[in-house]
């Protein structure tokens, strides 16, 4: 990357000083904040964009991928493994290819993940408007394709000249790095401006460390937690991702086993605590756990911790059910932290816990119920037992979720995002501390593939286990060949039960017909036989089928020495659920019209609204 220097100005290109300027954010611990970009190139990138990223070489590498998509959902699920200490970037042509990262960008909004894309824009000059895959709107000239981004990020900007650079880059990694704001960030970069020479500060391109900052909480919020509390007969904890972003996790586990306070944990705060953990009470909610659920509803005082009180997790707030109920949120946002009229508490997981802490002096509460907690690893045990083997029998997803189990170690990642399986696996997997990793917050069929490649990207020391089922191998799976080209090793256990059995089951459940959820219930002239093992062989990863769930287990087990993706496939069924926990989750059923079916199914759901209680 050449340029014309003085003493105090460098001259290079807009996208040349972008990537000058990246390679040089840095972490508390030394490493680039923006560990690298991936991109596929497109015309609005490649000349621009692609021949920075070319002169800045391994300062800032370059990876490429097969879809816009799924690269970031790679980047998403490394910073979600790195607890959003190191983030990724992502850039792409205009048109189809930045609006292909529209989705991702909802994933890392909703789940609160850092990602930078870089979205090749239009021509400022507007010279030879309309370019190709261009947007126009027929009122407002100044739209593109990439205003599509601005619901789903924390901070939007679009580049139309040089220096606009000289403030964007900084506003982009505040917010990246503000555990407050943290989330994507989309610079959508007008093709003409990256290209064009500006006469920057030498001293924009000195080494920055990016700090995440600990919000002290508020002392008076702090007082009126501790008093409430303190007045408290039966607390219960729910522990959500913000335990794991702030590296509350240690504390939390100590805090709650001094005091005797059930932890029940969401999806993305599953693994904070180990299962071992004596006050570890499973899940709560719509996949909840039996003693999870049965401690929230006894519980007269309910503790958020970095938790967004998503619908799964209150049951459509029927599962805290103490009418004396209190409810306070602990969230370095005060968006969340004062959710569904919860006393708040803005600030820091880990230092508003540690000043909760020490202001609770001995206060300690009675004996959790540890036999319900007992019983409930029984009831785990027998719904995920290998089952005998019958020929004419396909095994359940709660038994490959066993298979997994007895064979995981303490260095297991069990990851997933869609369908079934999350919903199986917060509810029945045992997860060792920091050994889950669930995109649950958007649920987005096709993270899987890329999700697992990014966790092993993240902590290559890690053994990584994605679950998918066959509805969301088929939506993306194109980065398994990424990952094999850049032999990144991870395992995936593809169950297929020929169609998306998830929903219907929640079909029928809500009162209507099989219908366009399993391919035996859809319009199609044939019915399908995916050979899954052929086509994931095709892109280069190991696969095979399992027979059975013995079969399972000793090919998991063979996969650990590969530096391949593994693809092992097994045949499920698709009418059983977990045949545990669980909890009422509130979706429309059809006020009129319908047979006997639908009938029931309204008066299902109006005895269970009526139990909502949304406020205090």
């Amino acid at each position: 990357m050449d340029g014309s220097e003085t003493m105090d100005t460098i001259r290079l290109t807009a996208a040349q000083a972008m990537m000058r300027w990246l390679s040089v954010q840095m972490t508390e611990e030394g490493t680039r904040f923006i560990e690298g970009v991936w991109a596929i190139f497109g015309h609005g990138n490649v000349a621009g964009i692609g021949e920075a990223l070319h002169g800045i070489g391994d300062s800032l590498p370059t990876w490429r991928g097969q879809n816009e998509q799924t690269m970031a959902h790679a980047a998403i699920a490394y910073a979600k493994t790195t607890r959003r200490r190191r983030a990724q970037a992502v850039t792409s042509s205009i048109g189809p290819g930045s609006l292909n990262m529209v989705t991702a960008a909802a994933l890392a909004h909703v789940n609160r993940l850092p990602v930078l894309f870089l979205c090749g824009d239009v021509f400022a000059n507007r010279r030879p408007d309309p370019v190709l895959q261009q947007i126009e709107d027929f009122d407002d000239g100044t739209v593109s394709a990439n205003d599509c981004f601005k619901p789903v990020v924390r901070y939007f900007d679009r580049i139309t000249r040089p220096e606009h650079i000289l403030t964007a880059l900084p506003r982009a990694l505040r917010t990246m790095t503000d555990p407050a704001d943290c989330g994507p960030v989309c610079l959508a970069f007008c093709q003409d401006v990256q290209a064009e020479a500006c006469d920057y500060p030498v001293a924009f391109f000195e080494p920055r460390v990016w700090r995440i900052r600990r919000p002290e909480p508020d002392p008076v919020e702090v007082a009126a937690v501790v008093a409430a509390i303190r007045a408290a007969k039966a607390p219960v904890i729910v522990a959500g991702g913000g335990v794991l972003y702030a590296q509350a996790d240690d504390l939390l586990a100590d805090f709650a086993a001094r005091r005797n306070i059930p932890i029940v944990e969401t999806q993305a705060g599953k693994g904070a605590t180990g299962f071992e953990h004596p006050m570890n009470f499973g899940s709560p909610g719509v996949t909840g756990s039996a003693c999870g659920n049965a401690a929230c509803a006894a519980a007269d005082f309910v503790i958020g911790v970095g938790t967004r009180f998503q619908d799964f997790t209150t049951g459509s707030w029927t599962v805290f059910a103490n009418p004396d109920r209190r409810l306070v949120s602990i969230n370095v946002h005060g968006y969340d932290a004062c959710k569904h009229g919860a006393l708040g508490v803005v600030g820091d997981a880990r230092v508003t816990l540690g000043k909760i802490d020490a202001a609770l002096g001995e206060t300690r509460f009675g004996a959790a119920d540890a036999k319900a907690r007992t019983d409930w690893h029984a009831t785990v045990a027998k719904v995920t037992a290998a089952p005998a083997r019958d020929a004419n029998k396909l095994p359940s997803d709660a038994q490959v979720i066993g298979a997994v189990q007895r064979i995981a170690t303490g260095n297991t990642v069990a990851m997933c995002a869609a369908g079934t399986m999350p919903g199986a696996l917060q509810v029945l997997w045992q997860a060792a501390k920091g050994g889950y990793h669930m995109e649950y917050g958007f649920s987005c069929m096709g993270y899987e593939v890329a999700g697992a490649m990014g966790i092993k990207l993240a902590d290559p020391s890690k053994e990584v286990i994605c679950f998918v089922g066959d509805g969301s191998y088929m939506m993306a799976n194109s980065e398994l060949a990424t990952a094999v080209m850049r032999r990144v090793p991870f395992t995936i256990v593809l169950t297929d039960n020929r169609g998306y059995g998830c929903i219907n089951r929640l079909q029928q459940a809500c009162g209507g017909a099989e219908f366009n959820n399993m391919y035996k219930d859809s319009a199609v002239a044939a019915q399908p036989e995916i050979d899954f093992v052929a086509h994931a062989a095709s892109m280069g990863a190991h696969a095979e089928k399992a027979r059975d769930i013995a079969d399972l287990e000793a090919r998991i087990i063979a996969a650990r020495g590969r530096d391949i993706p593994s693809v092992i496939v097994i045949d499920t069924e698709a009418v059983s659920g977990t045949g545990a926990g669980g909890h009422w989750w509130d979706v429309a059923v059809p006020a009129v019209g319908g047979p006997e079916r639908l009938e029931k199914a309204r008066a299902t759901y109006a005895a269970n609204s009526a139990r909502q209680r949304v406020f205090n």
